[in-house]
């Protein structure tokens, strides 16, 4: 039964921060490299962040880099993406992602197990 599950997702006021968490179940958590994907209303899949499996290397699309920070605790099974300075245009469902890679550049089809998302709303 392999499971990922998205929480933390919410209201949040542009500028504001929020802190998506996201639990790992029924693989080897640990072995495999993790990321983040957004899709707004009516719009594609877009990346948004990668971590190795060690959580020795992260990567990040430009238009967050610098506002977002993805970690990973493989103790907990657990993923996390800390998001500040939000605007309305990281308005999105997030899901998480894993599949096992020694290299960053992974496309969203290659992703083995998938999330079912948690709703992140940035508005006034």
């Amino acid at each position: 039964q392999v499971q990922l599950v998205e929480s933390g997702g919410g209201l949040v006021q542009p500028g504001g921060s929020l802190r998506l968490s996201c639990a790992a179940s029924g693989f080897a958590f640990s072995s495999y490299l993790m990321g983040w994907f957004r899709q707004a209303p009516g719009k594609g899949l877009e990346w948004v962040s990668g971590i190795s499996s060690g959580g020795v290397w992260t990567t990040y699309r430009d238009s967050v880099e610098g506002r977002f920070t993805i970690s990973r605790d493989n103790a907990k099974n657990m993923l996390y993406l800390q998001m500040s300075s939000l605007e309305p245009e990281d308005t999105a469902v997030y899901t998480c992602a894993a599949v096992i890679s020694p290299n960053p550049k992974v496309a969203a089809l290659d992703y083995e197990y998938w999330g079912q998302g948690t709703q992140v709303t940035v508005s006034s």
